[in-house]
């Protein structure tokens, strides 16, 4: 009765600290699984097209960094803007809430200019 009690009691205390493990977080890069971004004969329309611009994003990601703060962050985040461009015209074009569109059309105007920035550092860094 001493031995059921203590395996019992073990095997609480090793599902106690396998629920208390944080779940793991997708992994960008190589590991990310990009089937979450693949999309499927069930999609919609608008969710394929959201879809397509995050894959494209992540492929327009450099895989390496510089090592330079500066340089690393400029690169990472041209890209990055891309990609909300790309998502904000998707709601521009198949959303039908005003405020959403609102802000996606501010979306695509201010990071249009931020790239611009981007662009213009990078060029005059020899980038």
């Amino acid at each position: 009765m001493m031995r059921i009690a203590l395996i019992a009691g073990l095997a609480v205390s090793m599902m106690t600290a396998a629920l208390a493990q944080p779940a793991p977080k997708p992994q960008m890069g190589d590991g990310m699984p990009m089937k979450m971004m693949m999309p499927e004969a069930s999609d919609s329309a608008p969710t394929k097209e959201y879809k397509a611009a995050m894959m494209r994003m992540m492929q327009a990601m450099p895989s390496k960094y510089t090592g330079d703060p500066d340089v690393d962050f400029m690169t990472q985040m041209k890209a990055h803007h891309q990609g909300a461009i790309e998502m904000a015209k998707v709601a521009l074009a198949n959303g039908k809430d005003p405020a959403v569109k609102k802000l996606a059309n501010e979306i695509v105007g201010a990071q249009e200019k931020e790239i611009q920035t981007i662009d213009q550092w990078l060029k005059a860094k020899g980038k």
